[in-house]
């Protein structure tokens, strides 16, 4: 089994609905997101992706959410913008535009230099 990892960053506002304290306010985080994948084979040139395919995959899809306010971007209009409902976003969303020998393993995202969220199935 193969292992590939990148971290990315994007900026946005949310504010959590229901939260009881400061996070029920509009405030916005620099969040860095890694992006974790896994094959069991290589492809015909030694590798189990380019680097910079990922990245750019990862940052096209986290263009949707940079410099925005999330809590008015689908589907955080019907889920609080957690990070734990960002990073299972971005897993389910990654996990649609990757090819079927490359499987997702988790996605960590950081709203803070010391607090994180990772999802995995």
């Amino acid at each position: 089994m193969y292992d590939l990892s990148i971290e990315t960053q994007f900026a946005a506002a949310h504010q959590l609905r229901g939260y009881k304290g400061k996070c029920e306010n509009m405030h916005g985080h620099n969040w860095r997101v890694q992006v974790s994948i896994s094959s069991e084979k290589l492809n015909d040139i030694g590798i189990v992706m380019d680097f910079h395919d990922l990245k750019k995959i990862t940052k096209d899809l986290l263009s949707l959410l940079d410099h925005s306010n999330l809590n008015v971007v689908f589907p955080f209009t019907e889920i609080n913008p957690s990070s734990e409902n960002i990073a299972k976003w971005i897993f389910d969303s990654l996990k649609k535009r990757l090819e079927d020998s490359v499987k997702v393993n988790s996605i960590t995202v950081w709203e803070s230099e010391n607090s994180s969220a990772t999802y995995y199935e």
